[in-house]
């Protein structure tokens, strides 16, 4: 048997859309971020990173000892070449620890022009050893692996090579092999590839076999649900991967602190040998999903159960209602920006990367000009909220 406890502790990733969420992914137990530019990333156009960003993104993360990659992981035409070097080269300047790219050309003048660390996007569909072994020979350090793979490949790939191995452990999945996809680029002139994906596997059709419709009254649709790997964390730290992913640049600040906070949690107890009660952890990540998930790949072939062919299922949660912006430990006030309805007198939970879940019930609220109000009905609207025990600033309020 495996002694855990001799095993390397994996690198959590976690994905980062705008400052705020890389801060929100970093206090709450993510070893490192990824983001995506204005430039040369497939999320270029919902990115709100520009330089300036990047550059105290990482001022931020260093503080903490922690790291934050760049994708640029576009499959580029001539035109999107325009301002590459650089691009490079002031990510380099400003202290990125990594980038994450699909393309050679991007690779060649990432090496040529600097000394950026290299990691091979999961665009490269890289499924084998002999695959992660030739990027590895042209300068990558690590390979972020296909998401097609079980954990018994991954197994056999680790066997066979020294170089980094970075997996998905949840988030959304896609249809096409290692989301090589041109059904957005045709029917909506939206390039995957490119940054500009209109998710058209979720879309709703008829589907027809010559003239006569199959979908009488169940409208098609083919996309998968969404990777959901707790059962098998255990699993991928045995097999030695060096980073566990998440996946979702686009999600919500609270998504991406529930998420990596339980898989930190996690990943810690598997590594520190404690008593892991899995129900525990899937009841706490459950408070973030909005879509149906499954284990994707990761125990082989999948099947119908791990697929969404006729129905959509996104259900967005509305338990997040506010985060602490600031305390006063003398008053026992909390400033709380609300992002959902909530009322006066009900019951909620403070949930902190600190301590488990404390529970409170709000018999006191004001609005910003110091009224008593009953209802919180305005997101974004500053809240002053008496809570019974000190909170700060990143703390978050759930309903229970």
């Amino acid at each position: 048997m495996i002694n855990i406890k001799t095993l390397k502790k994996p690198e959590l990733l976690a994905p980062a859309g705008d400052l705020e969420k890389l801060k929100v992914a970093l206090i709450y137990g993510a070893d490192a971020v990824f983001i995506g530019g204005k430039k040369f990333s497939l999320r270029a156009r919902a990115s709100n990173f520009d330089l300036p960003d990047i550059k105290e993104a990482c001022e931020f993360a260093h503080r903490l000892h922690k790291k934050v990659y760049v994708t640029t992981n576009i499959l580029p035409h001539n035109d999107n070449l325009d301002g590459l070097v650089e691009y490079l080269k002031d990510l380099e300047q400003i202290g990125v620890d990594a980038i994450i790219c699909a393309s050679p050309v991007i690779i060649d003048h990432a090496k040529k022009h600097t000394n950026l660390e290299i990691h091979i996007s999961t665009q490269q569909s890289a499924t084998n050893y002999h695959s992660v072994n030739f990027w590895q020979n042209v300068g990558a350090t690590r390979v972020v692996l296909a998401r097609e793979l079980n954990k018994y490949e991954l197994k056999e790939i680790r066997e066979h090579t020294t170089c980094d191995m970075e997996v998905f452990i949840h988030g959304g999945m896609c249809v096409s092999y290692s989301g090589r996809c041109t059904l957005s680029n045709n029917m909506t002139d939206r390039d995957a590839n490119r940054g500009g994906c209109a998710h058209s596997c979720r879309w709703n059709y008829d589907l027809y076999d010559g003239l006569k419709k199959l979908n009488q009254e169940i409208p098609f649709s083919m996309s998968s649900k969404d990777l959901q790997t707790v059962r098998q964390i255990s699993d991928l730290i045995d097999i030695g991967v060096d980073s566990l992913k998440i996946e979702g640049r686009m999600k919500s600040i609270h998504y991406i602190a529930t998420v990596v906070h339980t898989y930190r949690k996690l990943i810690d107890d598997i590594c520190d040998d404690f008593d892991i009660n899995l129900p525990k952890y899937l009841l706490e990540i459950r408070k973030a999903e909005n879509r149906l998930t499954s284990h994707g790949f990761m125990e082989g072939m999948t099947t119908i159960d791990e697929q969404l062919y006729n129905i959509r299922s996104e259900n967005p949660t509305q338990e997040f209602i506010g985060i602490v912006r600031d305390y006063n430990e003398d008053t026992q006030v909390a400033i709380v920006e609300q992002r959902n309805h909530f009322e006066l007198n009900q019951d909620v939970e403070v949930f902190s990367p600190r301590y488990e879940p404390l529970k409170f019930k709000v018999d006191f609220m004001q609005d910003e000009d110091g009224e008593d109000i009953d209802i919180a009905r305005h997101p974004k609207q500053l809240l002053r909220i008496k809570i019974p025990f000190a909170v700060q600033p990143y703390d978050m309020l759930r309903k229970i």
